[in-house]
């Protein structure tokens, strides 16, 4: 039987539908998860939820400790990860409150500690990347969305920024020629090191904004809050159908 991780982003730092089991406060060889590992119930199917930035929510992007919770999922024995990220919408079809389910990333994050294989006690590792998302798991998202009656893009490219700051203008204009539809800044590199350890993963991506110059003015944290909190409904009732189709 496969286990289901759910790792929770900005507007997702607790899975309140979630039957509680356990709570653990795992140890890894990369240090502290970024917060208690919880597994439960949702629609009778076992279900880990981890707080990518912590609960409450205080670790930065950069600062997250992206090794330590795919380890620590990994030695609960998860072998599925659906990761919910709130990002800004570049093209012209993402706008706030919109769902997409990710194909590709490119990542323009540096100083991140990027893989388990970096260092003398391990042989040097090259991973296929071609498809950053799992296809499968995909595809599975993508009919629950279809199930739920939900409205979403089943393709786009996200852009992996340093953050925590959001971009410039000139920024997002670049990796809008660059071929990206998102940004967010988390997508690397939690996405390659499933791919290192072998467990499936994909990603379902809440706009929260329009990104820097492609709405009017500047971006308000207010409105990108409440267009969060709207998305993120959607979000829950994409997992409950995904689960139950599982």
């Amino acid at each position: 039987m496969t286990t289901l991780a759910i790792i929770g982003g900005s507007g997702l730092s607790q899975l309140k539908e979630l039957n509680i089991i356990k709570c653990e406060q795992l140890n890894t060889p990369y240090g502290a998860p970024s917060a208690e590992f919880i597994t439960g119930e949702l629609n009778h199917n076992k279900v880990v939820f981890l707080a990518r930035h912590g609960n409450p929510h205080t670790l930065a992007p950069h600062k997250i400790n992206y090794r330590a919770n795919i380890w620590g999922l990994k030695q609960l024995g998860v072998d599925r990860i659906i990761a919910v990220a709130a990002v800004g919408g570049i093209t012209s079809s993402m706008a706030p409150e919109h769902i997409v389910i990710p194909d590709q990333i490119i990542d323009y994050s540096h100083g991140r500690l990027h893989s388990f294989f970096d260092d003398k006690n391990h042989p040097v590792t090259h991973i296929d990347f071609t498809y950053p998302y799992q296809p499968s798991l995909r595809k599975a998202l993508i009919t629950a969305a279809s199930h739920a009656q939900l409205s979403i893009s089943p393709i786009g490219t996200y852009g992996c920024t340093q953050g925590p700051r959001l971009e410039t203008s000139a920024e997002i204009k670049r990796m809008q020629q660059d071929g990206c539809d998102l940004v967010g800044m988390t997508g690397m590199p939690e996405a390659a090191l499933a791919k290192e350890l072998g467990i499936d993963y994909a990603a379902i991506a809440v706009v929260a904004n329009w990104a820097a110059g492609k709405g009017i003015g500047e971006i308000s944290v207010t409105e990108l809050e409440q267009h969060l909190r709207i998305g993120m409904i959607k979000v829950i009732k994409l997992l409950n159908a995904f689960i139950a189709l599982t």
